[in-house]
């Protein structure tokens, strides 16, 4: 990621899960930070991450 439309791309698409309540995506480091009301499927975050362009580490 190197710009904040990439931040808001990825953090639209991880909003879009069922349960998400926050997500917070660090610029600098390329983290990624998701509070939820239940437990999240790793698979369903890495392929939101996938529809916003981007590859989990």
């Amino acid at each position: 990621m190197t710009c904040q439309h990439c931040v808001a791309s990825v953090t639209e698409e991880i909003s879009e899960i069922e349960g998400v309540t926050e997500v917070a995506v660090d610029l600098e480091s390329g983290g990624v930070t998701v509070t939820s009301d239940r437990e999240l499927d790793h698979a369903a975050i890495a392929a939101a991450v996938d529809e916003a362009g981007y590859a989990l580490a």
